[in-house]
């Protein structure tokens, strides 16, 4: 258990001289925001996801089997707009290789611009969300979430990949001490589930008793203070800045 509270406590308030410094807890915000972008394409766009990939590959399946209710063209959609945003969002990795606080600062900005103007999108539609609305949607979200996936992916930071959870959940399980493992990272990896769970509940809540652009503006918050918190902390030149 103090092993546990351990992990915890150093993925939430990571010390000073802490390998990753400050990003840990900023990757588990931008978890939740995973879950409420999630939640707000599946229940007011359709059966479409914007930042889980697999899911949409599931759902075109589905529609080549001719399901109601799912769709090849917005499944196709979104996997398109997460394969653009991957792809800016590895030439920023790229660009900027040694300096992680940059990667994360400069994509979580450009994400939280696009995620603004979803906002705006979704000011300016009615429920239930159809045509070019629909559509614009789908993609701004999932160029946002596939610069995510990009930026999280070469930050590294184990299990905190802000979108993905099935080697998570598999690693809490085969590594755990039952298992005949360490039963090493556990509570980190706990975090990054609850934290999309966490999005995903707030995110269908205030799509079912708010207004149709509140889970999005929740997420913009966040995204935000993401964007100050790694600026301010970049300033410092730790050593989490450095690949």
């Amino acid at each position: 258990m103090k092993t546990l509270v351990a992990e915890l406590r150093a993925v939430l308030i990571p010390g000073i001289d802490a390998r990753q410094g400050p990003l840990p807890p900023m990757l588990v915000i931008m978890t939740v925001v995973t879950g409420l972008v999630d939640s707000f394409s599946f229940l007011k766009l359709g059966h479409v996801f914007v930042a889980n990939s697999t899911g949409n590959i599931l759902f075109m399946g589905f529609a080549l089997a001719h399901v109601p209710g799912f769709s090849i063209v917005e499944s196709s959609l979104a996997l398109a707009a997460t394969l653009v945003g991957a792809f800016v969002g590895g030439r920023l990795c790229s660009a900027y290789a040694d300096h992680r606080d940059q990667i994360l600062g400069l994509t979580a900005s450009i994400e939280a611009v696009l995620i603004a103007i979803a906002v705006l999108l979704s000011l300016f539609t009615s429920i239930p969300v159809h045509g070019i609305y629909r559509t614009a949607l789908v993609g701004v979200l999932g160029v946002a979430m596939g610069i995510q996936n990009a930026a999280a992916r070469k930050l590294a930071v184990p299990d905190l990949t802000t979108t993905v959870l099935t080697l998570t959940i598999t690693g809490l399980g085969a590594d755990s001490v039952l298992a005949g493992g360490t039963g090493s990272r556990a509570g980190r990896r706990l975090i990054a589930i609850a934290s999309m769970l966490i999005g995903a509940v707030i995110g269908a809540l205030l799509e079912l008793h708010t207004a149709l652009c509140t889970p999005l503006i929740t997420a913009l918050l966040l995204m935000l203070v993401v964007v100050v918190w790694v600026t301010m902390a970049g300033r410092s030149n730790g050593a989490w800045t450095s690949a």
